[in-house]
């Protein structure tokens, strides 16, 4: 989506209308093969376990409460976050409920998140900066397995990603940075030339449940739409076509 242009052929009329013809095959409908519900990762990868969502004890506060409160902020205080909060925020926006599998492959997830046939294109990137029992780093959220992956700790990655967010300079005093990636071909294996809305949607959707969920644990968060394409991509280290940043938010304690 480089540009206004692009995304609206996206979502245009004749789209819909080629998607809707009896004719007109996706990948599922060739029985090509899904892709993996969850990007893969070597085998001797860095994991940290999170805590289980059965034993997370925040974010009980009543629902009416935590959307009469919802906000985007801007301001963070110097406390961290506990590796009980981070957790949380991962389950309520990308947990998993259910995988269904077949001869031991995932092939489908139900999760804490809607998304347009189930595809679940998106990728949980995480820019630690103060977090209890964490590096600084960059991490990826494996929602299968409910843990972090560690990728590398580059210098003064808050601040980079800062000045690529059009110098957004709030952004760099959050406690994390969660940077959602979309991988295209998991909804476009079903749904081909409209798969884009889906996907957009998808990131609405994702975005929301971390303001709800951090404002339960007294924390907030502001979404980022407005940042250069190329230098985010490259600084979470995504090639920017098979799998690209759509949005961003840095999450961190109330002041």
């Amino acid at each position: 989506m480089s540009d206004l242009r692009t995304y609206r052929r996206f979502l245009s009329a004749d789209n819909q209308e080629e998607f809707a013809r009896k004719d007109h095959q996706t990948d599922q409908s060739r029985n090509l093969p899904a892709p993996p519900i969850q990007k893969p990762y070597p085998a001797d990868a860095r994991l940290i376990d999170l805590i289980p969502p059965e034993q997370i004890r925040l974010g009980t506060a009543p629902l009416r409460d935590v959307i009469s409160r919802r906000e985007s902020r801007r301001k963070f205080s110097s406390l961290p976050l506990t590796l009980e909060g981070l957790s949380f925020l991962l389950w309520a926006t990308q947990g998993i409920r259910q995988v269904i599998s077949q001869d031991g492959r995932p092939l489908r997830s139900f999760r804490t998140v809607p998304s347009g046939g189930g595809r679940h294109a998106l990728e949980t990137y995480l820019v630690i900066n103060r977090v209890t029992g964490l590096d600084l780093g960059l991490y990826r959220y494996l929602p299968i397995e409910h843990k972090l992956l560690f990728i590398n700790s580059q210098p003064d990655l808050a601040e980079k990603l800062a000045h690529a967010c059009m110098e957004q300079t709030f952004i760099k005093e959050g406690a994390v940075i969660f940077a959602w990636t979309t991988i295209p071909y998991r909804t476009e294996w079903r749904y081909s030339i409209v798969a884009h809305k889906t996907i957009a949607l998808d990131a609405g959707h994702v975005c929301q449940n971390l303001y709800l969920a951090a404002e339960a644990i007294d924390a907030g968060t502001c979404a980022i739409g407005a940042y250069h394409q190329k230098p985010v991509d490259d600084l979470i280290g995504v090639d920017g076509e098979d799998e690209f940043v759509i949005y961003l938010a840095p999450v961190g304690k109330q002041v």
